[in-house]
This record gives C-alpha cells, structure tokens and sequence, in this order.
C-alpha cells in the first residue's frame, strides 16, 4: 500500500516528507481516541492511557526496526514508497574536474545508521515527550501555586518526638526518605521546566530552517537528524519496489535456515516465525486502515443519534 503525492526523479517533494512526517503523530492521536473511546467499555484499557508514551514507544520501535530492516526506511516513508540512502563524497581526481566540486553517491544504509535511525526515530520522541509530560505538571503546580499560595508539605515538618518504639522510628525513616525522594523529583522537575522551553524552541527553530532549505532546494537534508547520521531520503525507483519482495524472501529464508533444535521444535519455531511475519506484513497497512475504519463507524454512529 503506497501513498503517492507526486513529483519526479529520485528527489522526494516538500509536500512528501512532510506526509511522512506527520503521520506518525496522527496515528498516535488516532489509536490514543480509538482506545480511549474503548475503554469506556473496557476499564483494564485505562492502563494503556496510563502509559501510553511506553506503548506507542514500543510499538514504533517494532515498526520501525522492522522497516529499516527489509526497507532501509522508516514506517511512514515505506507508505510513501522513499528510501533512505547513504551519501558518500566523492572527490574528482582529475585535475581538469577540481572546480565542478565533490559528486554525492548514494548507497544502502549501514548496520550503523539503522541502529541510530531508530533512536532518531523512537528513542528521542519518547524522551521528548517525557520532558514535555513533566513541563506540563511544573506548569500546572505553579499556577496553582500562583493562585492558592504555597502548602507546605506534611512531610517536611515531621516532628519525631515520641520516643523509643522501633516502630515509630521506622515511619519515621521510611517518611524521611519519601521527603527525600519528594524534594528530588521537584528539583527535578523545576530544572526541566526552567530548560525545555529553550530547548523546544531550539529544535523547532532548527527542524523549521532544515525544512526551509529543503522547500528551497538549498539542502538535501530534511531534518537535523538525518544530516547528522548523512542520510538523504529518495524516491525508490519501480525496479527497487519489484526487488524489494524478493529481498524479504531472502532474509526471511536465511533466517529459517538459522534454526536449530529437534524437528519439533524447529516446526514451533518456524510457526511462531510465520505468525510474526504475517502480523509485521500487515501492521503498516492494518493500523491505518483499522484505525480508518473505526473512526467511520464512530462517525455513523454520531449521524444515527442525531436523526
């Protein structure tokens, strides 16, 4: 399932990218209103909200690891049908050429740049938003501070005046080290929220001047974080999307090979094998669809009420 937007040659379009993107937050908020309107039905669902920074964490880390792998792109490029290739300087070694500048080359992307593509990918966006969670609620205490004045916590006046039972001394310790705790994370969360602002506003401000250039041709980089790992972003040609089954093929038949054990358990492996790769074939394509298809019947069900 490809979703083309237009454009020719193996330079992907603003308009693109930007697609690409974006679609990852959009099918967070998707799946974040699917299971919230789910669990009005099923309370355990209210865990998953709960954390669900950890969930969508995970779930992006098994998508996009799986994407690099057999792809070399990331979960949403792979729906646009790009591909993320290595750029190599290349100087001329001819003299007469030394003023036509260095030639870029493009090349499959190392064991190396998978790996940090995911963090870029993953690992950052969920710390990203973490700081953000925790800004919200320092935010949050010091308007209410500002409007009801400061309460002084219980745990910090603590008066240990009675005397001599173990197990008076053992509260007491065990309330000392909850004001401890209490103190750190409030320290804490004074420093993130005195510093996210600048560093929200520094990644912004550098992921709005990358996009820029890129909408100007100045750059071939769409992001700081594909320069940093020298990564471009193509439009895959018809020859590599063809190449591309025969490729999974491949990996998946060299994998099967790497079994061992007794027959029994090579045939339990293979199965487990053969339900995983189902599940991965259709996870890109079945998430959005299913996610497509259930905010229509939710649409129809709004329409039936109001007639």
């Amino acid at each position: 399932m490809l979703f083309q937007v237009g454009g020719q040659g193996t330079r992907p379009t603003f308009f693109e990218m930007a697609a690409a993107q974006q679609l990852p937050a959009s099918l967070r908020a998707a799946l974040t209103y699917s299971v919230g309107v789910l669990a009005l039905r099923r309370p355990f669902l209210h865990k998953v909200l709960d954390y669900e920074d950890e969930f969508f964490a995970l779930l992006m880390l098994v998508l996009e690891s799986h994407s690099l792998r057999i792809t070399d792109a990331s979960f949403s490029e792979s729906l646009y049908g790009l591909r993320r290739r290595a750029v190599k300087i290349k100087a001329q070694k001819d003299v007469a050429l030394v003023n036509l500048g260095d030639r870029l080359h493009h090349s499959g992307l190392e064991k190396r740049q998978k790996v940090l593509s995911v963090v870029f990918l993953v690992v950052l966006p969920y710390f990203k938003s973490k700081l953000h969670s925790i800004y919200n609620k320092e935010r949050e205490a010091r308007l209410q501070a500002s409007l009801w004045g400061h309460g002084e916590d219980s745990l910090d006046n603590l008066d240990y005046i009675t005397g001599g039972e173990d197990a008076v001394v053992s509260m007491g310790t065990s309330n000392a080290d909850q004001s401890i705790r209490t103190r750190l994370m409030k320290r804490i969360q004074k420093v993130v929220g005195a510093c996210y602002p600048w560093i929200h506003a520094s990644c912004e401000g550098l992921s709005f001047s990358y996009q820029l250039l890129y909408l100007l041709d100045a750059t071939g980089f769409y992001s700081l974080g594909l320069h940093a790992l020298n990564i471009q972003v193509c439009r895959a040609t018809g020859q590599e999307l063809m190449d591309t089954s025969s490729r999974i093929s491949k990996i998946r038949n060299q994998e099967r090979e790497r079994l061992r054990g007794p027959p029994w358990l090579k045939a339990v492996q293979g199965a487990l094998l053969s339900c995983t790769y189902t599940v991965l074939d259709y996870a890109q394509t079945g998430l959005i669809a299913a996610v497509f298809f259930f905010k229509i019947c939710l649409f129809l069900l709004e329409v039936n009420k109001s007639i």
